[in-house]
């Protein structure tokens, strides 16, 4: 029955929200049938919910104008959700959206009652968000703080940046069009004026951000997900085989097992096998594992990491500047404790 109930309920949010809504769509929007549909508007019905059905291909169910809802009462875990949520935000976008948290949890504190904001409070203790993000971003924020402001108000940006490759900053101007935060990072997504085509820029790399009176239209069909999905894509360039021996292996296996395929051998050593977008890390990872890691595939790799042991070997083999400084010294004690 309490399924039924929240169900209703978001039935009453979702027909608020626009003025027209078809079977099919709330069928979808609520994940059950259109069948289901038609008999929850019954039920509505005999609630007392005004509610206007209008038949054709252009009809459908409607509230009637004017309607809302009294004040909501939220439950234990839909407050603890809206208060998980404000903390998300704030994780991800500091002081962008800081005094927005801060007086979205005020106006929930206010009106929970007492035995209800405990037991939220209790929930939030145990459930904490924290280390989204790869980079403090407190530098960046007045970056991200324009480039939101751009994009609401649908403004040009000039934006200094460097890329990874080429580390000489770059004046570009950008039609922005949406912040996307992946992996961890923050990125602009916009048509690059200099590159005519939709680029996407790491804010980390922009140097400043300032914003034009020239206005833009974003195109129509543009969806930043669908982009993302299609054009950012973290695809791994190399394929690594590293095998580790048996000592070693049940770390790697606890640092690494999430993202990295581990076969175990009969020696108790393992193969993990991993893609990566460049060898420079997988070279030092294999390296700082001393003797106990020995790389396998692509070649490159291999002979990356030979190349690499032999540097080392080779410049502990050459005297150093304290075996220079040490060796008179030394000489000068023994011939002063020798006999004349």
């Amino acid at each position: 029955m309490t399924n039924i109930a929240t169900r209703l309920l978001s039935m009453i949010l979702l027909l608020q929200s626009r003025s027209i809504w078809k079977a099919a769509e709330l069928a979808a929007e609520l994940n059950i049938s259109e069948r289901t549909v038609h008999r929850y508007m019954t039920m509505l019905e005999e609630m007392g919910i005004p509610l206007y059905t209008e038949r054709g291909p252009y009809g459908g169910f409607s509230l009637l104008r004017g309607y809302k809802l009294p004040p909501l009462i939220f439950t234990a875990e839909e407050a603890t959700v809206l208060y998980m949520g404000a903390q998300l935000v704030k994780e991800v976008w500091g002081q962008t959206y800081e005094g927005a948290v801060t007086a979205a949890t005020a106006k929930l504190d206010n009106v929970l009652p007492d035995d209800l904001r405990q037991e939220v409070a209790s929930a939030r203790q145990s459930l904490v968000i924290s280390g989204m993000t790869r980079l403090n971003y407190g530098p960046w924020e007045r970056t991200i703080h324009v480039l939101r402001r751009c994009i609401g108000d649908r403004r040009q940006v000039t934006i200094g940046y460097h890329s990874f490759a080429r580390p000489q900053e770059i004046e570009r101007m950008v039609d922005p069009y949406a912040l996307a935060f992946q992996w961890g990072l923050w990125y602009l997504v916009g048509y690059c004026h200099l590159r005519e085509a939709l680029r996407t820029f790491r804010v980390d790399r922009i140097h400043q951000a300032v914003m034009l009176e020239t206005r833009f239209t974003p195109p129509r069909d543009f969806d930043v997900r669908r982009y993302l999905a299609e054009n950012v894509r973290a695809e791994p360039a190399h394929s690594a085989i590293v095998q580790i021996d048996a000592h070693l292996a049940p770390e790697v296996r606890q640092r690494h097992g999430h993202w990295m395929d581990m076969t175990d051998q009969a020696d108790g050593s393992l193969v993990a096998r991993f893609g990566v977008a460049t060898l420079d890390w997988t070279v030092g990872w294999v390296l700082s594992c001393g003797s106990s890691a020995q790389a396998l595939h692509p070649p490159e790799l291999v002979r990356r990491v030979r190349t690499a042991a032999e540097g080392i070997v080779a410049r502990y083999l050459r005297p150093s500047l304290q075996d220079t400084e040490d060796g008179p010294a030394d000489m000068t004690s023994n011939q002063a404790s020798s006999p004349r």
